[in-house]
């Protein structure tokens, strides 16, 4: 038996190879059926994924783990980082904020254009990075162009990337979507033609609670969902809110960050830097000195809450896959005919209401929208805690 592509429903025969045809050529990846009854796939060839990826990273950070993931963009050898747009909201610049629930007196901060000039430095590149508009849209159709000249900048990255690209780009969104809901407004049919896939991380499900980047401009979180756009949705939360385990939410949990020990010396030191709120003015030496030993002993001890992993791991294939050493996040082709722990997208209708809450319903129906599932969800912290560790130990610039 083999599944579609969303893993939902078992195919046969000529519609199977209708299905995984459609597949491969939205996913640009080549592969090899063995055995019709097994339904092995292994993937023997793929070009580098093009992706912009869209981040609310501040420095000195309000969420580290917006420091954390970006390595991902620079060290996933499946993908190709062509862009990154810095997602700002004014308030949280200020030294002090009360925003409703939230309370946050670690300010100032200012979008993090030094953490991606050292990853840049790391990896001897020259990702290009702009900052969005620092305010919400005033509706969903508002493109955003009498803002302030600065904020503009991140939507003109998103539109000249896709421009400029050969091939239809991932897009993934691990903040607001105000600045990809601003590119949307002003060239939709840009988006349509080069856009292979949105990734949103963001939202609810079940619904019933206003996630937090959803909350921070929800008319561009429903803008994006109401689109025509093929959107890949990963909630960060349920309707218990964000640290609770769901099966399509993506909350899991690291109880510290020892493995961080393990790392190359300068990614080692790249993080040291973030977690230990470092204002150094020389910030790209500081990655090639050791930094005070009393901060990156803190680190080591800190727990670190994650909601990114799954869109890395859905967008490059990988398989959260038991081995002899444990688990581990494998390529196709090392993980064979291990299927591993489920990670899919299954197609879904959206019912969304207008403050960015949406209810779903699965559909064998034509839809661009595709929601997350990873079954267990204690069942797969768990093997992501041997799993992450050992791909972040691995990464080398």
């Amino acid at each position: 038996m083999v599944l579609s592509p969303a893993g939902d429903r078992p195919v046969r025969g000529a519609r199977r190879a209708a299905i995984w045809k459609r597949h491969l050529a939205q996913n640009n990846t080549i592969y090899l059926l063995h055995g019709a009854a097994s339904g092995a796939i292994i993937r023997f060839g793929m070009n580098k994924i093009p992706i912009i990826d869209v981040t609310d990273l501040y420095h000195p950070y309000q969420d580290c783990g917006d420091n954390f993931d970006l390595v991902a963009a620079y060290a996933l050898p499946e993908v190709e980082l062509r862009a990154v747009i810095l997602d700002v909201t004014e308030r949280f610049r200020q030294r002090s904020t009360q925003a409703g629930f939230y309370s946050d007196a670690s300010g100032p901060r200012d979008p993090g254009f030094i953490p991606v000039t050292q990853l840049n430095y790391i990896f001897g590149r020259r990702v290009p990075v702009a900052a969005g508009p620092f305010y919400q849209m005033r509706s969903g159709t508002d493109p955003m162009i009498d803002g302030p000249r600065f904020g503009q900048a991140g939507v003109e990255l998103i539109l000249e990337t896709l421009r400029d690209s050969a091939e239809p780009v991932d897009i993934l969104c691990f903040s607001s979507a105000r600045a990809i809901a601003a590119a949307w407004n002003r060239q939709p049919e840009l988006l349509r033609q080069k856009v292979r896939r949105l990734h949103l991380s963001a939202g609810a499900a079940p619904g019933g609670y206003l996630e937090w980047n959803v909350a921070l401009d929800p008319y561009a979180f429903a803008r994006l969902l109401r689109s025509d756009l093929p959107i890949a949705l990963y909630p960060c939360a349920t309707s218990e809110g964000p640290f609770s385990y769901g099966q399509h939410n993506t909350y899991w949990n690291l109880p510290n960050l020892e493995f961080i020990r393990g790392m190359e010396p300068r990614l080692r030191r790249y993080l040291g830097f973030a977690f230990g709120r470092i204002a150094r003015m020389d910030f790209l030496r500081a990655m090639d000195e050791d930094l005070p030993a009393e901060i990156m002993e803190g680190m080591y001890k800190t727990e670190h809450r994650v909601w990114e992993t799954a869109i890395w791991q859905t967008l490059t294939g990988r398989r959260l896959v038991k081995c002899q050493e444990g688990f581990r996040l494998m390529p196709v082709p090392e993980a064979g005919r291990n299927p591993g722990l489920p990670s899919d997208l299954r197609p879904v209708h959206l019912n969304v209401r207008d403050d960015g809450d949406f209810d779903f319903t699965f559909t064998r129906s034509p839809t661009s929208c595709y929601l997350y599932d990873r079954g267990d969800a204690r069942a797969n912290e768990a093997a992501l805690r041997e799993a992450l560790p050992a791909l972040y130990q691995g990464f080398t610039p």
